[in-house]
């Protein structure tokens, strides 16, 4: 894990290494079985991956605060303690505002000794814009639709069925699910609403298709279990 949070300066090296150490120790979290799983740490590591894509594919025409928004990717997987917190719905997801809320208020809460005040403002004010449809703020357009993009294709099917697990679901509830979701219009709702950036959308609606034609075959297994 390689993190370059802190600015330049005379103790700026120190205070990279400082924010490194606390922030892996804080996403190093004990797991299922009483292993230490670095779970989270991945999950970080590959949103800011996708954002930087998206930076790369100048979907933003003007410079981004790329340390700031670094850290946000890294707050968003902070774990919770308190799970009253956040309140999942019924496919076992969490509201894009109440997530972003939380993951400001751990950040502030968890490491504010070791962020400079400037940069934990920055990552902050991304963190709490993002939820807006109307910002103007890039950051939290940018990060906004890489978070979007995980409830789409094969990747958002995973990870709704982890989701569901922890509320006791199982396969059939996945499935159903996206099913419904389906039925519903929600998935072109999500497309039209869920992006600031049409080739995001696009890949979000590709995406999408490779989902379903998972979904029909784990329906069609389903039904042949059914009939046994």
């Amino acid at each position: 894990m390689h993190i370059e949070f802190a600015r330049a300066g005379r103790d700026g090296k120190d205070l990279e290494q400082k924010l490194e150490h606390h922030m892996y120790r804080l996403l190093t979290v004990v797991e299922a079985g009483g292993a230490r799983g670095v779970r989270l740490i991945e999950e970080g590591k590959r949103l800011c991956k996708r954002v930087q894509q998206f930076v790369n594919l100048k979907l933003s025409e003007n410079h981004v605060d790329d340390e700031a928004l670094e850290l946000a990717c890294f707050a968003l997987q902070l774990p919770s303690k308190n799970v009253k917190l956040l309140t999942p719905g019924k496919m076992g997801q969490v509201s894009l505002k109440d997530r972003c809320e939380q993951a400001a208020e751990l950040l502030i809460s968890t490491a504010a000794d070791h962020v400079e005040p400037d940069l934990l403002e920055r990552a902050t004010t991304i963190l709490r814009a993002m939820p807006h449809r109307n910002t103007k703020m890039d950051e939290a357009r940018l990060l906004a639709d890489a978070v979007n993009l995980d409830d789409f294709g094969i990747t958002g099917l995973i990870m709704q069925a982890m989701q569901l697990s922890r509320q006791n679901a199982g396969v059939e509830q996945v499935a159903d699910g996206f099913q419904k979701r389906r039925d519903y219009g929600y998935w072109e709702a999500r497309l039209k609403d869920g992006f600031h950036y049409e080739p995001v959308r696009k890949l979000a609606r590709e995406r999408l298709k490779y989902a379903t034609q998972v979904v029909d075959l784990l329906l069609a297994e389903l039904k042949e279990d059914q009939g046994l």
